[in-house]
């Protein structure tokens, strides 16, 4: 009787393991066409769903001024801002600003917690294969900027000992990861600590989009961007979650007929002439989507 018992128990595990990887196997329905499992299961909200609930939540930078920053009454300012609050106003929603870093804009969207990156996003072949990019409204390079002290003007001569100073997750760590491995650096999460390393003295450099390095030399006295290009000229655009197509092709569609009323160009006068002048205007602004 103890044997049966037993042999009992086994047949009922075995059958509940069955089940198990019977429920399991199910998830095959959600495959792609192809059969194959998906790596990851994107996680977005599409553009019914967001007007249906009235409110689209962007990520923005809060330390990046004048591109995104936190005003001294608390409210979110800069050239991103002026373009994310065009864009609740064409959809008919309320913007929610969600302060983002450098290195979680794509986690951000993957998790749903953005349904769009406005954050100075340079669009790269590696980074659209984890997201969709909208079209580009505005253009960057890399740039270098340091202390008058020691103004660095190439990175071909560097000095070992020394140690640049870049944020993780941005395009300056990936260029001078490929091609100048021989450089240490020293990569921090935000665009303050960043900042505040270099005023520190604990980096010979920083080095970052062109427009970020002009304008901290420009607002700071005592640096000069002795690097004012850096690597290939770049575009910067709206990011979306991949595979939010009704979103993205919204978003593409206000570009383009913002570009008719030259709507980047008033965003500039607003938000950077202060910081850079007139003279950067036509080599930065990218109106409708067009960038010759």
């Amino acid at each position: 009787m103890r044997k049966l018992k037993k042999l009992a128990v086994v047949l009922a595990a075995f059958g509940l393991i069955l089940g198990l990887t019977a429920c399991g196997n199910s998830k095959d329905e959600t495959a792609g066409t192809d059969g194959k499992q998906p790596d990851r299961k994107e996680t977005f909200r599409t553009l019914d769903e967001i007007r249906e609930d009235g409110t689209i939540n962007i990520g923005v930078f809060s330390d990046k001024s004048p591109f995104g920053y936190i005003d001294e009454n608390g409210d979110y300012q800069g050239y991103d801002v002026y373009f994310a609050n065009r864009i609740g106003k064409d959809l008919g929603v309320k913007v929610n600003f969600v302060s983002t870093e450098a290195a979680n804009r794509i986690e951000y969207l993957q998790t749903g917690k953005v349904d769009l990156i406005l954050a100075n996003f340079t669009v790269t072949d590696e980074r659209a294969q984890e997201v969709d990019f909208g079209l580009p409204y505005m253009n960057v390079s890399l740039g270098v900027v340091s202390p008058d002290s020691k103004v660095i003007t190439s990175l071909d001569d560097w000095n070992k000992g020394d140690q640049m100073i870049v944020i993780s997750g941005t395009t300056a760590e990936t260029y001078l990861t490929e091609n100048y491995p021989d450089i240490t650096l020293q990569k921090y999460d935000s665009y303050a600590n960043a900042k505040n390393a270099l005023e520190n003295g604990n980096g010979a450099a920083w080095a970052n989009d062109n427009t970020e390095v002009i304008a901290f030399a420009s607002q700071n006295d005592g640096y000069t961007v002795g690097i004012p290009e850096l690597g290939s000229k770049d575009t910067i655009a709206p990011a979306v979650t991949k595979g939010n197509s009704t979103l993205l092709g919204w978003i593409n569609d206000e570009i383009e007929s913002l570009g008719g009323e030259q709507f980047f160009h008033a965003d500039y006068e607003a938000t950077l002439a202060d910081t850079y002048g007139t003279d950067f205007e036509e080599s930065l602004v990218v109106e409708g989507g067009k960038t010759e």
